[in-house]
């Protein structure tokens, strides 16, 4: 299959302390990638570089086919154009409604006439179930509606591939379920590629095609969520052996 991220020996510091070293893997097209770990394997690291955040020093880091630390600043916006990007925190503006949210990559990204934009953005909020907000403001919404608001402004203009940094952080067990399976529609719907980082178990077992393992700043497993599932490297299994606390879902509980 064609591979729509590719990291090879990727290293990296923070002053003198190794953060990442010689990290390799990839994410496949039309597949979520998920890659997660304990706290301090370099996850937010990994994440920072394939956004085009933090500079590549030792290693490469392709995107879309592109090596991105090596592309002229023009380009790199046009990267940027085809990458949607899911905080964690939502990062709405509050003094603008959700339509006004939504629309920002279209209005500053585009030159389509008003009344298409218009139009777009009350697609999108369909495809989160959430075109009742369309007038509304952040601070009216509940945690599980500012995440898919933030989602629907993160496609907005229909990019391949979709960063998901720890998405469902803060939502009840309902609500993070519900924007997990709003993941997978988009990703079944649209075709959009995924990168998600987080450490909430249920979510890895719904939406997770492949899975990538970080111990210590080096990739510990690389594979299907079957296999990273019944994995012996002691770490992994460590990791997911509490999925008895969250319902026993099978191997690729998500359908796939």
């Amino acid at each position: 299959m064609e591979k729509v991220i590719e990291v090879e020996g990727l290293y990296a510091k923070y002053d003198d302390r190794d953060v990442l070293c010689d990290v390799c893997f990839s994410a496949l097209k039309g597949e979520i990638t998920v890659i997660l770990g304990g706290s301090g394997s370099g996850k937010t690291t990994i994440l920072r570089h394939l956004l085009g955040l933090l500079p590549v020093t030792r290693g490469q880091v392709w995107v879309l086919g592109k090596e991105i630390s090596s592309l002229p600043e023009k380009e790199m916006e046009e990267m940027y154009h085809q990458m949607g990007v899911f905080y964690q925190n939502g990062a709405l503006l509050t003094s603008m409604t959700v339509a006004e949210n939504v629309a920002m990559p279209l209005v500053h990204q585009s030159n389509l006439p008003r009344q298409l934009i218009d139009d777009i953005v009350i697609m999108k909020l369909g495809l989160v179930n959430l075109k009742e907000a369309y007038g509304l403001y952040p601070s009216q919404l509940s945690g599980g509606m500012l995440k898919r608001v933030a989602l629907a402004r993160a496609i907005a203009m229909d990019p391949p591939l979709l960063f998901c940094d720890e998405p469902g952080a803060g939502l009840d067990p309902l609500s993070l379920k519900s924007l997990d399976n709003l993941i997978l529609n988009l990703r079944d719907q649209l075709g959009i590629s995924i990168v998600l980082v987080t450490h909430e178990i249920s979510s890895i077992l719904r939406v997770a095609d492949r899975v990538v393992f970080l111990n210590k700043g080096q990739v510990a497993f690389e594979g299907p969520l079957k296999e990273a599932l019944s994995s012996d490297i002691p770490e992994v299994r460590e990791f997911f052996s509490v999925t008895e606390s969250v319902g026993n879902m099978p191997p690729g509980g998500h359908g796939r």
